[in-house]
């Protein structure tokens, strides 16, 4: 294996990894601005009020997003493997 053929998979796994992330870190992060701002307008400083509509969020979200990312995920692999049983 040279050094770029292992750049370019490190690099093809963080693209991978970014785009099968994002999605979740961004509902999560408009639910927690969301969750702020209601905060700020009422006045209610509950640790809880923050955490939980998040953890919602986030569930719901990776329930409905898991098929796609299993399918992005599983291309990767199998992009990377056959690009192993070539180099030998």
């Amino acid at each position: 294996m040279t050094a770029e053929l292992a750049l370019q998979l490190f690099s093809e796994m963080l693209k991978t990894g970014l785009l099968v992330c994002a999605p979740l870190l961004g509902l999560t992060l408009i639910t927690g601005i969301l969750v702020s701002v209601f905060q700020v307008v009422t006045q209610i400083q509950d640790a809880t009020l923050a955490f939980i509509p998040k953890m919602i969020v986030f569930v719901i979200g990776a329930l409905v997003l898991a098929p796609w990312m299993l399918r992005k995920l599983v291309a990767f692999a199998q992009a990377a493997l056959a690009q192993a049983a070539t180099l030998s």
